[in-house]
């Protein structure tokens, strides 16, 4: 897949999950990328973090993300043409206290790009409004259940493992709102 200035996050997802694919390294998308793909591209990223599986040789990494046309500049791949960079943050996989992470397989086009699910994007996001009170991710957050099918229950039992189960009670408040809101638009003209 050639990427250009006009490539979009799922495009960029689709080639770098590709590149990684083929040369037999498994990362799981996370982060605000895996977030904007679940909002639609509501909810904006300017990068895509991808935790890696297994140990990776960096010469190996920077090998197979050269495939899709990325070089490394210190931590960090640059397109010259996308709009989006690459990292790799450290692993493990987790989300808060919660290790026992379970991506999903997302297909784009033809690609299979392989993240967090939309309950897990979900929670990601809730984590940072959790414990740093950060209003645009419990936005986002939102607007990930209300694109998506997401375990509620799931969710709040998380919160509460979390060590803030008030949280998901500000989280519900604000999706009930949102759900009420996207009920009384009138539909868009064609």
């Amino acid at each position: 897949m050639k990427l250009t200035e006009r490539s979009g996050i799922r495009q960029v997802a689709a080639a770098v999950s590709g590149a990684l694919a083929n040369a037999n390294i498994r990362a799981v998308l996370t982060g605000g990328g895996c977030a904007s793909i679940y909002t639609d591209g509501l909810y904006k990223s300017v990068d895509l973090d991808y935790v890696l599986q297994s140990a990776v040789t960096q010469s190996r990494l920077d090998e197979a993300m050269a495939t899709a046309g990325f070089e490394r500049r210190a931590n960090q791949y640059f397109h010259p043409r996308a709009p989006l960079y690459v990292e790799f943050p450290p692993g493990p996989l987790g989300i808060g206290r919660d290790h026992q992470i379970v991506p999903i397989e997302l297909k784009i086009g033809d690609s299979v790009v392989v993240a967090l699910s939309s309950t897990d994007s979900c929670r990601d996001r809730l984590a940072a409004f959790l414990h740093w009170r950060d209003q645009q991710n419990l936005k986002t957050a939102v607007d990930i259940a209300l694109r998506n099918e997401v375990d509620l229950p799931g969710i709040r039992s998380w919160c509460a493992s979390e060590g803030v189960p008030q949280g998901f009670d500000e989280f519900i408040r604000n999706l009930e709102i949102a759900r009420s809101r996207r009920k009384k638009k009138p539909p868009r003209k064609r």
